[in-house]
Parts: C-alpha cells; sequence; structure tokens
C-alpha cells in the first residue's frame, strides 16, 4: 500500500523515538563491502548506544568495526552470518545472536539477503573486574521463562546474569492481549526492535501502533507499557544498560 503523502509513523521526541522502516536512509561506511547500514539509533538522537540494521547485498558482503573502546551485540533476524573477532570465529543462523567484547576488530561476513540486528555501545570497565567474554547462541536453547509468573509474557535472557557485562540484550514474546504488568520507569536506557506481530507501545504519554520492522528508543526514566495485538503473537528485541553504577 502506497503511504499517504507526506506521512510517516516515525515520531522523534526529546527522550523518546519511534523509527518506522518507512523512512530508512542506507548508510555505507569505510572497509565495508556488499552490505548496508540503517542507522536507527546514535548518539545524535540523545541515546548512549547505537542500534542498527545491517543488510546484505547480492553475492553477500562485510561489514567491518575497529578495535576500540566499543563492544557490540548482535542478532541475525534471517540468513546467515560468519562473526570473526580478534581470538573467534563463528557462524550464526537466523535466531543467532552474540556479543563481542570492546577492543576487538569486528567482521560480519553475511550471505545474500542476510539481515541482522548490531547494538554498539561504549564499554565500561570496573576496577578490579575482569572484562566480559564474547559469548554466542540460538534462541532456540535459549529458555522462554514466564515474566513475572505470566504464561503468556516470556522472556528469553540472552546474554549471561554477569556483573561482567554493562549490557543486556533479550527478547520478549507476547500471546495476544498480554501486556507488561505495569508502566515501567527506571534508570536504564532501551534500543529496541520488533521481531514479529503488533502491538501498541506506550512511551511517555503517547501511544504508539507498533509493528515488525520498527526500532524504538526509551532515554533513561521514559515510562513505557506495551499490550500485544492481533492474531499472531508479537515479539521484540532489546538492549539495556546493566550492573554500572550511576
Amino acid at each position: 500500500m502506497t503511504p499517504l503523502f507526506g506521512h510517516t509513523r516515525t515520531h522523534v521526541a526529546l527522550r523518546h523515538a519511534l523509527i518506522a522502516p518507512d523512512g530508512h536512509v542506507p548508510s555505507i561506511f569505510p572497509g565495508w563491502e556488499g552490505a548496508t547500514a540503517y542507522v536507527q539509533l546514535s548518539p545524535a538522537i540523545g541515546a548512549e548506544l547505537s542500534q542498527m540494521l545491517v543488510v546484505y547485498g547480492e553475492g553477500g558482503g562485510m561489514a567491518l568495526f575497529p578495535a576500540g573502546e566499543y563492544e557490540h551485540a548482535l542478532y541475525v533476524e534471517d540468513g546467515d552470518c560468519r562473526v570473526v573477532w580478534d581470538d573467534g570465529d563463528v557462524t550464526l543462523a537466523d535466531g543467532g545472536f552474540a556479543f563481542v567484547p570492546s577492543e576487538n576488530v569486528l567482521a560480519l561476513h553475511g550471505s545474500e539477503g542476510t539481515r541482522l540486528t548490531l547494538f554498539r555501545k561504549i564499554y565500561e570497565p570496573v576496577e578490579n573486574l575482569e572484562p566480559p567474554p564474547a559469548v554466542n547462541g540460538h534462541i532456540s536453547d535459549v529458555p522462554a521463562e514466564p515474566f513475572l509468573g505470566n504464561e503468556k509474557a516470556r522472556l528469553q535472557t540472552l546474554l549471561p546474569i554477569d556483573a561482567r557485562y554493562d549490557l543486556a540484550m533479550n527478547i520478549f514474546t507476547y500471546q495476544p492481549g498480554a501486556t507488561l504488568p505495569f508502566v515501567e520507569t527506571h534508570v536504564m536506557e532501551h534500543g529496541l526492535l520488533m521481531l514479529t506481530g503488533q502491538g501498541v507501545y506506550r512511551l511517555e504519554e503517547e501511544y504508539y501502533p507498533v509493528k515488525a520492522g520498527d526500532a524504538i528508543w526509551m532515554a533513561p526514566y521514559c515510562p513505557q507499557w506495551f499490550v500485544a495485538m492481533g492474531d499472531e503473537p508479537a515479539s521484540y528485541l532489546y538492549y539495556k544498560d546493566v550492573h554500572r553504577l550511576p
């Protein structure tokens, strides 16, 4: 369906944003070949993290991230990707995920048509706490636990709950009609990608219809709430910063 002239579902506010696919604009970075980035969130919007969709073109390609203070967590939405860093090399199919610590050169070799979401942030070291190790896995091996006892809202925790990690990456899946049990207001920042289904997301005092492909930013203390709607389950991938004193 052709969108109405001059219309978009995207909305950018001071402390939250909804970035719909209808407004995506591609970026290509130095050292990249056959891979295109759609930067959905970055410090330019007021966030502490960057979130990007990486899409691989005909014949596949490579997305390159130099060594430095940035750490990376990624999720393969579709296709397959070989993830290579200084002392690691793993190939992930759709539903695969990985975390690569800072100070590593990271190369993401995707096959044609592969789509992945990447979260990128500056690592926050803590005195007398060693840096976190790399992690990889597949969502089929991660249990979906009822959230606060609700069987219709289930949470998959992809990265270890370990103070060495200063970020978390999770998947939340809701059956139709299921909700977050209360309006959350907390110190953690979120970057979020709707994976499947649809629903309504409350951000501060606004209520936004959302669906698969939408990205959302929530600044610290942004009141948030979600309800899944429609005939199919709704799920989203999300990042949050954790385990560091404010």
